[in-house]
């Protein structure tokens, strides 16, 4: 992967107008810290060209990291057009990197789509071949999804009894809404997803 110095907070902002999601890390030349995000960074694989990276050293660009409150570096900001989405500090190893940004990427494709951002989450167990059918079918239509296993977690099992009524697995909640086993038809009308 590849960064764009940027030199100034202006500089900064005229960049900013030309993307909607963009990446600036904040970093110090010298620093053990900055070196190690840098290098991590630089593993990253990026598979949309709609999401730019920018850098800024701190030693050099004085007028960046005081409008966003930024004290320490190194400081990863991700913007969606002038708005900063999200704040990372310190040195994270590539996999934490890549998760943010193929979370970014998307948030991307999904707007690009028209489609509206889905929280969604899997409650699944080790023994059931239902959910398994479940995650596949989410991985197949691109849907970012977090699993919560209920063997391993009595009081979500409890929490999830108590929304749902049900305790059998797999189910899935979207933005708040649960739909219980895997019901193809309330799972493509809640994720938006045509077949």
């Amino acid at each position: 992967m590849e960064f764009f110095e940027i030199n100034s907070n202006s500089d900064l902002k005229n960049k900013l107008e030309t993307n909607k999601r963009s990446f600036l890390l904040l970093y110090k030349s010298g620093s053990q810290a900055s070196e190690c995000a840098v290098e991590n960074l630089k593993k990253l694989k990026i598979n949309n060209d709609s999401i730019e990276f920018f850098a800024a050293d701190v030693t050099k660009v004085r007028d960046i990291h005081e409008n966003y409150n930024i004290s320490t570096v190194p400081a990863l900001l991700e913007f969606e057009g002038y708005q900063v989405k999200n704040t990372t500090k310190g040195c994270h190893d590539t996999l934490f990197f890549q998760s943010l940004l193929d979370d970014a990427v998307y948030k991307a494709k999904a707007q690009k789509e028209g489609k509206t951002i889905k929280t969604v989450i899997a409650y699944t167990s080790q023994t059931c071949t239902w959910c398994n059918t479940l995650k596949s079918y989410l991985k197949q239509h691109g849907i970012r999804y977090r699993e919560v296993d209920i063997s391993k977690n009595q009081k979500a099992a409890e929490d999830l009894v108590k929304r749902s009524g049900q305790r059998g697995v797999p189910q899935t909640e979207i933005n708040g809404k649960i739909v219980v086993g895997f019901d193809k038809l309330q799972l493509n009308r809640l994720l938006e997803i045509k077949e």
